[in-house]
């Protein structure tokens, strides 16, 4: 029970290597990740969306993670902000020990703009990259579609 506390404490701190075996411990769902930042206005404008899309395709198979660009010393801040919008767990803080290894180990044409997602289907192929603000209908559109392909 103390360690179940401590994981939801704390965001988990993901690396490009560590991004990875999270993806593959995924395999057979549908993946929606969500790269956002607290100081990132339109991050913050689509997280409600994205905890309602979650809820919306979950018995469907989609899997949200969040990962956090802020600083660590923001951490409080970020898991304050993922709660207050219904964010499931786990969520992560990125931490990479090399900025641009990690964003090319994403998506090589990715630059690090924020926000960012990424989706992949069942067979953790990324299908989709949505880079900057993006409408929520296209973003919903691309999930229904993989989360309704078996």
């Amino acid at each position: 029970m103390i360690v179940l506390a401590l994981v939801l404490a704390t965001l988990l701190p993901l690396d490009e290597a560590r991004y990875q075996q999270v993806l593959n411990s995924h395999r057979g769902k549908v993946v929606l990740v969500n790269f956002w930042a607290t100081w990132c206005g339109p991050c913050r404008e689509e997280m409600p969306f994205l905890a309602s899309l979650q809820e919306k395709f979950r018995k469907q198979g989609l899997v949200l993670l969040t990962v956090s660009a802020d600083e660590p010393e923001q951490e409080a801040q970020a898991r304050a902000f993922l709660k207050k919008s219904g964010i499931l767990l786990p969520a992560y803080l990125k931490q990479a020990k090399d900025d641009d290894r990690f964003i090319t180990a994403v998506d090589g044409k990715w630059s690090g703009a924020l926000p960012a997602s990424f989706l992949y289907d069942r067979q953790g192929q990324k299908v989709v990259s949505f880079i900057g603000e993006t409408e929520p209908q296209k973003i919903e559109a691309a999930v229904r579609k993989l989360s309704s392909e078996r």
